[in-house]
C-alpha cells in the first residue's frame, strides 16, 4: 500500500442516515440469530486456549488488517493479553513478525467478528480496551446494516465493556457511531486524530499521506449513562 494516493471517502449522504435510530433500537431489542461460522468458531477456541486462564487485561484490536496495529498495542500494553481479529485471510496471513519486536502477549487470528464478538461476549469476557480502527465505511446510504454501528452485531461489541478506541477518515461514520451509542446510554467523544502520533495502521498511515483529516471516537462502555 503506497503513501499519499488514497482518495478521501465519497457518499450520498449529507448527514446522519435518515433509517439509523430505527435500524439501531431494532437490533439492540433483536440479538442476532445467524448460526456461527466454523472457520469462527475454531479461531475463536484458538483464542480460548492462547488465553487459558489468563484474567489479567484483555484487549481486543478489531478489523486489524495486518496487525501492525495488534502489535503496536501490544507493545504498549505489556501486562495485557492483546487479540486482533480481522477478517481477510489475504491480510491476517500477511501479518509480519516485524512488528513484533520483543512483543509475545499478542495474537493476530481471521475471523467474522458478527460471530467473534458473540462468541466473546458468550464466554463471558470483558475488555480493558477495544480498538476499531478504520473499519470498511460503507458510504452508500443503502449499505447502512454494512457498518458496525447499523449491524446486529452492534449489540453483542456494547456487551464486552472496555474503553473503546474507533478511528475513520470518515467523520460521518463517527458521528453515526456516536448516536447510536448515545441510543443506547453510552456518552462519547469526538476529536480529530493528533498526526503528530505515529500511525500504526498501513491505512492510516496512506490517508496522512493522502494530507486528509482523520477523526477518533472514544467511549467508556463499562457503564451506560441511561436505559
Amino acid at each position: 500500500m503506497s503513501d499519499g494516493n488514497s482518495r478521501s471517502v465519497q457518499s450520498n449522504q449529507t448527514g446522519l442516515h435518515e433509517n439509523l435510530d430505527k435500524v439501531v433500537r431494532k437490533h439492540l431489542q433483536h440479538p442476532s440469530r445467524k448460526p456461527v461460522s466454523e472457520h469462527t468458531q475454531l479461531a475463536f477456541e484458538q483464542a480460548q486456549q492462547w488465553l487459558g486462564d489468563w484474567q489479567g487485561p484483555l484487549i481486543l484490536d478489531s478489523c486489524c488488517g495486518v496487525g501492525e496495529s495488534t502489535a503496536v498495542i501490544a507493545a504498549s500494553h505489556p501486562d495485557a493479553k492483546v487479540i486482533g481479529v480481522d477478517k481477510s485471510a489475504l491480510r491476517t496471513g500477511r501479518h509480519s513478525k516485524a512488528y513484533q519486536g520483543d512483543t509475545d502477549n499478542y495474537l493476530v487470528l481471521r475471523a467474522d467478528l458478527n460471530d467473534f464478538w458473540r462468541l466473546a461476549h458468550q464466554a463471558g469476557w470483558q475488555l480493558s480496551h477495544h480498538y476499531l480502527l478504520y473499519p470498511n465505511p460503507w458510504p452508500k446510504s443503502m449499505h447502512l446494516k454494512r457498518r458496525w454501528h447499523g449491524s446486529a452485531a452492534f449489540a453483542d461489541l456494547l456487551k464486552l465493556g472496555g474503553k473503546l478506541t474507533l478511528r475513520s477518515n470518515w467523520k460521518l461514520y463517527l458521528e453515526e457511531f456516536s448516536r447510536a451509542l448515545a441510543i443506547a446510554g453510552y456518552e462519547s467523544r469526538l476529536c480529530e486524530c493528533d498526526h503528530a502520533r505515529p500511525a500504526i495502521t498501513p491505512f492510516e498511515r496512506k490517508y496522512r499521506g493522502s494530507g486528509q483529516s482523520t477523526w477518533e471516537l472514544n467511549c467508556l462502555m463499562d457503564s451506560p449513562v441511561a436505559g
